[in-house]
């Protein structure tokens, strides 16, 4: 299945990545398939900090645009979360990063 053919299809939306979108009076952009919901990054929110929203409720949407990128400590953490079970914690995961030359 394409990313976000289920939204489309189901609730009859133009829902694609990087697309313009202002959901309860709030300007974002989406930028990851959450299933049945969009995630999108609000303008006001870093880069990176995804909300899921219903694909209808009170969203507009418009043209493409591009994604802002995570932050460097952002992909760092998230690197974290995808591995962590590995680590006892935050620090140990810096510490065996850092001895692999940075990010993995």
């Amino acid at each position: 299945m394409k990313p976000f053919e289920y939204i489309n299809t189901y609730y009859n939306v133009n829902a694609e990545l990087g697309r313009k979108v202002v959901v309860d009076g709030e300007p974002g952009v989406i930028a990851k398939d959450c299933g049945h919901y969009i995630g999108v990054n609000f303008d006001k929110h870093k880069p990176g900090d995804i909300s899921n929203c219903h694909p209808t409720w009170r969203v507009e949407y418009g043209a493409i645009c591009k994604i802002r990128k995570p932050t460097a400590s952002q992909r760092r953490y998230q690197r974290y979360l995808e591995r962590g079970d590995c680590f006892d914690s935050f620090k140990h995961f810096l510490l065996w990063e850092s001895s692999q030359g940075g990010a993995a």
